[in-house]
């Protein structure tokens, strides 16, 4: 089984498009994107040997909803993309990957990076996200993604290949 949980964006230097570094650019998608790729190479062997595996790559709903931040959405969207190469060229090993889209969570990469980075209380951070949220108006967990993922890596989910599950509470039902 490979978990690929990686991301970063304000805090690598992400901008809009006209503020965007060359620098910043290049950290974000060897972090997001880069790590992935390599990771994948190393282990695909392995189960393909074996013939059988799990890939569970962790995206964002970033990647299918307005974003301000150029190479965070950017990454994110090539991840959905990538895991659908992963598990439709690696089908025939036994081998499935997945990809899980993370909507507004309740974290401390997600709340309180963005509380110092914007320079607000972390409680008016976390009551924003909340109201975006349609299930019981809370963010989600880092629990909520873990048991996903967990999930995808279980034998239950033996018939899944080339998924793309948003755990969102429900944001990517509105329309409009």
């Amino acid at each position: 089984m490979l978990h690929n949980n990686v991301g970063i964006s304000v805090e690598g230097g992400d901008a809009p498009f006209t503020e965007i570094t060359t620098e910043a650019f290049d950290k974000i998608v060897a972090v997001n994107l880069r790590s992935l790729v390599y990771a994948c190479k190393y282990t695909l062997p392995v189960m393909r040997k074996q013939e059988s595996g799990a890939i569970v790559n962790i995206s964002s709903m970033a990647a299918w909803s307005s974003y301000p931040w150029v190479t965070y959405k950017a990454t994110k969207s090539a991840m959905i993309s990538l895991t659908e190469q992963l598990a439709i060229q690696n089908a025939k090993y036994g081998i499935r990957a997945n990809v899980i889209l993370p909507g507004l969570m309740d974290t401390p990469m997600a709340v309180d990076r963005r509380a110092a980075a914007f320079d607000r209380p972390r409680e008016e951070i976390a009551a924003e996200r909340d109201a975006k949220v349609p299930l019981k108006g809370k963010m989600g967990t880092g629990w909520d993604v873990a048991h996903a993922a967990l999930f995808l890596a279980s034998d239950e989910a033996g018939f899944v290949t080339g998924v793309t599950l948003p755990v969102d509470g429900g944001a990517s039902c509105r329309v409009g």
